[in-house]
């Protein structure tokens, strides 16, 4: 099978001939027929994310087309189209495990990282890790859900009940939960680069309340805030932005450092949190509001040999949405 490879964290991949992996017992073997490009990708390719198991395909919003199952295989067969996300799997035995928090596993395997992912012809994943597809979207159209969405969804839902939401970096996951957002009868008050007026215009087409730059201060106080841009700076921004009792959430898995900042920003039981991956539960339950949300994606396609593009424009802020690989 032809795959994009990581050989060395800070270089560009390379186009491999690699064998086609066959499934262990409990995975699948699946066609890819899109893989979006995560904003994690560029952290572990640029060296933000230490230790990646290299050689490495990367790549970890699958969608694929089930063509060989493992022994041990029940849910899925041939021909089944599924989701392969971020978290490949869990050790099932920690403490928090035990307790439903998978996501914050002490033994985690993420596919891309671990394990290879979806710049590829062909991957193998733990069948129990993963989601059956939706009918309504077309393969492209749903890679960005298996990261951006699922990421997005569990920060929105750290959101509670705030009606005034702030979304700060409007790319693919704030575009998919702005739709959301909206749909639940919120105000979206999206945040952009500085001066990216295009980028504005394409969050009020995502029907945002609202859209600026970062650097601008929001008509109304906002109840809560979701960091999606991995800029540490914007915490104290955010923190300025919602009113008492409000949260500030930082939905990356990386961020730059954080500046310090006066105690007042924190003052009034304002809440700083992070979001680590995600749980199964979490993918069942998005997947369940998407039968009721109308959620479309924006996405550029690219074939898989020009990943390396798609990077680039994703590292250089040139998208609007999502970069879908199209092997």
């Amino acid at each position: 099978m032809k795959a994009m490879v990581l050989r060395e964290q800070r270089t560009p991949l390379t186009l491999a001939d690699l064998p086609t992996p066959v499934p262990a017992d409990d995975q699948i073997l699946a066609r890819v027929r899109a893989c979006g490009v995560c904003r994690t990708d560029l952290h572990i390719i640029d060296g933000d994310l230490k230790d990646p198991a290299l050689p490495l395909v990367p790549g970890h919003e699958v969608v694929g087309e089930v063509v060989e199952t493992g022994a041990r295989v029940t849910r899925y067969a041939r021909g089944d189209r599924v989701g392969i996300p971020w978290l490949g799997s869990t050790c099932e035995s920690c403490d928090f495990c035990r307790s439903g928090a998978e996501n914050l596993c002490d033994r985690p395997v993420f596919t891309g990282y671990h394990v290879n992912g979806g710049y590829a012809e062909f991957i193998v994943a733990d069948a129990r890790y993963c989601f059956p597809m939706p009918d309504r979207l077309g393969d492209t159209e749903a890679a960005p859900l298996m990261c951006a969405g699922l990421i997005g969804f569990r920060s929105y839902r750290l959101a509670g009940g705030a009606r005034r939401l702030g979304l700060y970096g409007f790319g693919a996951a704030a575009h998919i939960i702005s739709q959301v957002a909206v749909a639940d009868g919120r105000e979206v008050f999206a945040f952009t680069r500085p001066g990216d007026r295009l980028g504005q215009r394409f969050a009020l087409r995502m029907r945002a309340h609202w859209a600026g730059g970062s650097d601008e201060k929001p008509p109304a106080e906002l109840d809560a805030a979701i960091i999606f841009a991995p800029v540490g700076t914007l915490v104290p921004v955010a923190l300025a932005a919602v009113r008492k009792g409000g949260t500030v959430i930082c939905a990356g898995i990386h961020m730059s450092e954080i500046p310090a900042f006066p105690y007042d920003l924190l003052w009034g039981e304002r809440t700083v949190r992070s979001v680590a991956n995600l749980t199964r539960e979490d993918g069942e339950q998005f997947f369940a509001r998407l039968r009721e949300v109308n959620v479309s994606t924006e996405v550029s396609r690219y074939p898989l040999d020009r990943a390396n593009d798609a990077l680039d424009d994703l590292r250089g802020g040139r998208l609007n949405g999502a970069a879908v690989l199209v092997p």
